[in-house]
C-alpha cells in the first residue's frame, strides 16, 4: 500500500505492509475514540516527478498489469511527469487541504512507484540545498 501525508509543509509518501481497509478502518476507530470528525472520500492524489527520474517506456510496461488503471503518468511539461493514483482520501473535513491518502496496487508497483519518488526528493533537494 502507498499512503500520501499532505501536510502545510509538503507531501510524504511511504510504500506500507498494510491492507487499504485496515488502515481506514484503524483510522476511523481512532477518530471515534477521540471525538473528532473524520472524512472518507474515494479520489485520486497526484504528484510530480522530474522527466529525468522516469525511464517512461520502463514505467509503462510496469502499469501494463495494473487492474482499473489505478496508477497513471503523463507528462505535465518538458521538465515533469505527472503521477496520479486512485485511492481513499482520509481528512478532518471535506474541504481539508490536509490528511492522508492511501492507495493498493500490485507491490512491484507501489515499490517501483515509491522508489521513483524517494529519488525525486532526493534530486529536489540537492537542487534546493
Amino acid at each position: 500500500m502507498l499512503k500520501l501525508t499532505y501536510t502545510e509543509e509538503g507531501l510524504n509518501m511511504e510504500h506500507l505492509r498494510a491492507m487499504v481497509e485496515t488502515v481506514v478502518t484503524q483510522r476511523t476507530l481512532l477518530a471515534l475514540r477521540l471525538g473528532k470528525a473524520l472524512c472518507i472520500q474515494p479520489g485520486t492524489a497526484s504528484f510530480l516527478l522530474p522527466i529525468g527520474a522516469v525511464d517512461l517506456k520502463q514505467f509503462k510496461a510496469m502499469l501494463h498489469g495494473e487492474q482499473a488503471r489505478s496508477i497513471e503518468i503523463c507528462a505535465v511539461d518538458s521538465e515533469f511527469y505527472e503521477v496520479s493514483i486512485r485511492g481513499v482520501w482520509l481528512a478532518n473535513g471535506n474541504d481539508a487541504h490536509e490528511g492522508m491518502f492511501v492507495a493498493a496496487a500490485q507491490d512491484k508497483t507501489e515499490f517501483f512507484v515509491h522508489k521513483l519518488w524517494l529519488a525525486s526528493q532526493a534530486v529536489g533537494s540537492m537542487i534546493q540545498g
